[in-house]
C-alpha cells in the first residue's frame, strides 16, 4: 500500500479554528442525511484539544448535528489529528490513530482539503459558501496531489453557493 497523503508542512491551529463550510465531500454513511449547509465549527477546549461541532440541514428540513473532539497526533506539523465522536463505533475514544489529515490549505486559510491515511474520506472546506472557478481548479489539483480523484467528491449544496450535487470532476 502506498504511503498516506502528506500533511501540510505546518498548520497554525489558532488560524484553523472557526467555522468551515463543506463544499464537497467523498460520500460517507454519516453524511447521507445532509441535504445542504453542512458546516464544521472548531474551537479550542480547556484541555488544549479541538472541540468539533458538525451540523447540516437534512432532507426533511431538520437539523443533524454531532459533537466531538480532535486531538493532534503529529506535533511536528499539527496537521494530522484523531477526531472522535462519543457513541460512534471506532471513533469513540479520544486517543486513536490519525483519521483527519489537512493535505492542502490556502495561504490565507480560506479553504482546506482534508482526507485520511487510506484516502477513503475527503472534505473540501471553505470559510465562504462558494469558491470561484480558479480556486476550484486549485482544489481539484490538490485532490489529485493527495492521491485521490476529484470524481470521488460530490459537491455539497450551500446557501449562497452551489445548489446541486454532482461529481467534482464535472464542475
Amino acid at each position: 500500500m502506498p504511503p498516506g497523503p502528506a500533511p501540510v508542512p505546518a498548520l497554525e491551529l489558532d488560524r484553523y479554528l472557526g467555522t468551515w463550510n463543506q463544499l464537497a465531500a467523498v460520500p460517507q454513511p454519516f453524511n447521507l442525511e445532509c441535504a445542504r449547509d453542512t458546516r464544521a465549527e472548531y474551537t479550542l477546549d480547556p484541555q488544549g484539544n479541538i472541540g468539533v461541532y458538525n451540523q447540516c440541514t437534512t432532507w426533511s428540513g431538520g437539523r443533524n448535528e454531532i459533537r466531538g473532539t480532535a486531538k493532534v497526533n503529529d506535533p511536528a506539523t499539527r496537521a494530522q489529528l484523531h477526531v472522535s465522536f462519543p457513541g460512534v463505533p471506532g471513533q469513540d475514544g479520544l486517543d486513536g490513530p490519525t483519521n483527519y489529515i489537512v493535505t492542502a490549505l490556502a495561504p490565507d486559510y480560506s479553504w482546506a482539503l482534508v482526507t485520511d491515511p487510506s484516502r477513503l474520506s475527503g472534505f473540501v472546506l471553505s470559510r465562504q459558501a462558494a469558491l470561484d472557478a480558479p480556486t476550484w481548479d486549485v482544489v481539484r489539483g490538490a485532490i489529485e496531489t493527495a492521491g485521490q480523484s476529484p470524481c470521488m467528491y460530490l459537491t455539497s449544496p450551500t446557501t449562497g453557493g452551489l445548489s446541486d450535487i454532482r461529481p467534482l470532476c464535472l464542475r
